[in-house]
């Protein structure tokens, strides 16, 4: 299977954490070291409930890339999902 082939490749996705870490970015590949993003917001934020409000601004705004890219590791990973599949702030 090629990495064209994933459902998610390409697509922006909200990987999300135990911890305040999230990661936003263009789903590349995922293998047995885990989930490599490309052109991703890597977000320490001061605590795990400041992420819904975080992730609906960014679904409205757009992603702030601060790193080209980062694997995250398995044990890390608690949820990925569509950036469109949050909802945008009103």
């Amino acid at each position: 299977m090629s990495k064209c082939d994933l459902p998610l490749h390409g697509l922006t996705v909200v990987v999300d954490t135990a911890g305040p870490r999230v990661y936003i970015g263009r789903y590349d590949v995922e293998d047995d070291r885990g989930v490599l993003l490309r052109d991703v917001d890597v977000r320490d934020l001061d605590a795990v409930d400041a992420k819904p409000a975080y992730l609906a601004r960014t679904a409205k705004f757009g992603v702030f890339k601060n790193t080209d890219h980062v694997r995250v590791p398995h044990e890390e990973i608690t949820s990925i999902r569509r950036l469109s599949e949050i909802s945008p702030e009103a």
